[in-house]
């Protein structure tokens, strides 16, 4: 199967080299995860996960963020695009998270905010590279949305428990340099030398045994799956929807951080 590039809409593809780069390609909207994004990106990650042609996969934005979480105007109108990403939830297919259930590599570069469900994606990662434009944050408490998509899990993990509460309890960003020295991301580079840095990354893999790399790859998401705290997290989530949740409560918080925001 050979992966075809997409050119144009809210999700591009791009291969060569063996490399497969994946940019979510909304930036006016800071490429928030729309309803449409949360349809095509599975599909383009299957394809690619399923081509001849491709041994390591990049995921990155089009500047200048890299992802700013679920699109909030959807959210605070419709909630359709918390059901697309099933956040809270285990997929018929049985795979949590964000991303279908890839055998490669999947390298984020992130190159800019990473907020929410823009964090998540980028947890999901098996690691990063960053921008020295890039932020992160989780934004979750300030929304009124729960994390859905392992947030729980995998930050703790990354950061360590007490920064990961810090982060979550007070939706305070943490700059690039931060992220480097506390272990969320494997590396900073100057933004232009972002995609290169990533790129020279994904050639060292795609040099490799794939049978080999993509069995240690597996073998490492088993180790660190903790299966229990993904369905506490989905169980949590869940109540939360079911009690709390509303797409008006969503539009009210939304406007209440815009004002903050304007007042600052």
């Amino acid at each position: 199967m050979t992966a075809l590039p997409i050119t144009d809409g809210v999700v591009l593809l791009e291969v060569s080299e063996r490399i497969a780069t994946i940019t979510l390609n909304r930036p006016a909207a800071r490429n928030a995860l729309s309803s449409e994004v949360l349809r095509m990106m599975p599909q383009i990650l299957r394809q690619v996960d399923a081509s001849d042609d491709v041994d390591v996969i990049i995921l990155t934005g089009t500047d200048p963020a890299f992802c700013a979480g679920l699109d909030l105007k959807e959210l605070g109108s419709t909630g359709q695009n918390l059901g697309s990403g099933t956040a809270g939830r285990t997929k018929a297919d049985s795979v949590r998270g964000p991303f279908p259930n890839v055998t490669k590599p999947l390298i984020g570069a992130v190159n800019g905010v990473a907020i929410t469900g823009g964090l998540e994606l980028a947890l999901n990662c098996d690691f990063l590279v960053a921008s020295e434009r890039a932020k992160f944050g989780d934004t979750h408490a300030r929304v009124g949305v729960m994390p859905g998509w392992g947030l729980t899990v995998l930050l703790p993990q990354a950061i360590g428990v007490r920064r990961a509460r810090e982060m979550s309890m007070t939706g305070n960003f943490m700059s690039a340099d931060e992220a480097l020295a506390r272990g969320l991301v494997n590396h900073v580079v100057p933004h232009d030398d972002l995609m290169g840095f990533t790129r020279r990354l994904a050639l060292d893999i795609a040099g490799n045994d794939q049978p080999g790399v993509r069995q240690i790859r597996r073998t490492y998401a088993s180790i660190h799956a903790d299966a229990a705290g993904w369905e506490i997290e989905a169980r949590d989530g869940s109540r939360w929807r079911a009690t709390q949740f509303s797409p008006e409560k969503v539009a009210e918080r939304r406007e209440a951080i815009q004002d903050r925001g304007r007042h600052q």
